[in-house]
């Protein structure tokens, strides 16, 4: 009897254990193969690679490479601005220190993780040297960019090409779009009907694309057309005092407040 209850006790310290090893890891930052939130939140591209493993952060700060490589685990990079290309999105960076030298190209191109068979938007290639070296080490990944985490939330329309709005302009209430940020994604309610689609983001870029809506006849004199026209016009964005702005080379689109 007295070794059935050792045991018993013996699974129950074991249970006890493994139950308490997982309340542990539940509380650690959220991570994905592109880095951490914070990181999300500081880099606006991040891009990773195999054989060797390499990884690449931009920000507007600096640009930070890491890896396997003898001599190049970590080397930081002052920004830079892109050289874009006139017929396709690509976009070159060459960077260096006082120690390397390297040219960062990003090319909206799917590409599929050779380990993980994860998909990205991006491939990244990387041509990378160390002063002293005569030839350049060449890396190929994947990566995407990381969008602002500031449009993840509820808005609701302000202003409409110039115009303050009213819930008179509408059906029964004023427009408003939720975005999800790690999704790429939206919805809301354009004025009169149900609207959602996705959003495509690059760095000081933000477009609305593939809007579809409920088909319910709006009354005369509704400015839902207006609405989403100006929606899908949208190419940048600024996000300042409760108010996300959207416009255009042509100027001010949408002013919306923050609600949530």
């Amino acid at each position: 009897m007295k070794k059935s209850l050792s045991i018993l006790l013996l699974l129950s310290l074991i249970v006890g254990c493994k139950s308490t090893a997982g309340k542990i890891s539940d509380t650690k930052e959220t991570t994905s193969e592109y880095g951490t939130q914070e990181d999300q939140m500081k880099y606006y591209f991040t891009g990773t690679g195999n054989e060797p493993f390499w990884g690449v952060k931009m920000g507007r700060e600096g640009i930070e490479f890491t890896s396997l490589i003898t001599g190049k685990e970590k080397l930081i990079f002052p920004a830079g601005e892109a050289i874009k290309a006139m017929d396709a999105n690509i976009k070159m960076y060459k960077v260096a220190n006082e120690t390397a030298t390297a040219t960062i190209s990003i090319q909206q191109l799917e590409c599929q993780n050779s380990m993980s068979g994860a998909i990205s938007l991006y491939k990244v290639s990387i041509e990378i040297k160390n002063n002293a070296e005569l030839t350049f080490t060449k890396l190929e990944g994947c990566g995407n960019y990381n969008t602002d985490y500031r449009l993840h939330d509820i808005w609701v329309l302000e202003e409409l090409n110039g115009f303050k709005v009213f819930v008179t302009d509408f059906q029964k209430e004023l427009p408003r779009i939720e975005i999800n940020s790690s999704e790429n994604k939206f919805m809301g309610y354009g004025g009169c009907n149900a609207i959602s689609g996705s959003i495509f983001y690059e760095k000081d870029l933000l477009r609305f694309s593939k809007v579809i809506s409920t088909m319910m006849a709006c009354a005369h004199g509704n400015k839902e057309g207006e609405f989403t026209k100006a929606l899908q016009s949208t190419t940048t964005y600024s996000i300042e005092n409760l108010r996300l702005t959207l416009s255009n080379p042509s100027g001010k689109l949408l002013v919306f407040r923050k609600v949530d």
